[in-house]
C-alpha cells in the first residue's frame, strides 16, 4: 500500500494538499473550494484533514481500493487524493471535525501501521 502512505504522508499538509488541488483543478477542485467555503475552512485545511480522518478510520477495504484506484495511473498522489476527497464530500462520512485536533501527524499514524502491516 505504498501509493496511499505517500498519499497521507503528503498530502496530510495543508500546504501540500492545497497544491494537489491546484493541480487537480476544474470542476471537481471548483467544487471542493465552495463546500471548503460553506465549511468556513480553506480548501487545503479541509482536505488536510479528509486525508488524516481517512487514515485513520478507513478499513482494509477502503485502503485496497484506493491502491487499485491508483494503479497505473500517470499521477497517482493525484488520483489517490481526489478519490479520497470525493469519498468524503459524497458520502459525507469523514468530515473536518472528525479528526481531534491532537490526532497525531499523519507520517505518525503511516509509521505505526507499517509496522503493525509488517508483523
Amino acid at each position: 500500500m505504498t501509493a496511499l502512505r505517500e498519499i497521507v504522508r503528503t498530502c496530510s499538509n495543508v500546504h501540500v494538499a492545497r497544491a494537489a488541488l491546484a493541480s487537480i483543478g476544474g470542476e471537481f477542485a471548483a467544487r471542493f473550494a465552495a463546500d471548503a467555503s460553506r465549511r468556513d475552512l480553506p480548501s487545503g485545511v479541509l482536505a488536510a484533514h479528509m486525508v488524516r480522518a481517512f487514515a485513520i478510520h478507513a478499513g482494509d477495504d477502503e485502503r485496497r481500493t484506493v491502491e487499485a484506484v491508483v494503479r497505473g495511473a500517470d499521477q497517482p498522489v493525484l488520483v489517490g487524493l481526489r478519490y479520497i476527497l470525493a469519498r468524503g464530500l459524497g458520502a459525507g462520512r469523514i468530515a473536518a471535525c472528525d479528526v481531534a485536533e491532537d490526532t497525531p501527524p499523519a507520517w505518525a499514524i503511516c509509521a505505526a501501521r507499517a509496522t503493525v502491516w509488517r508483523d
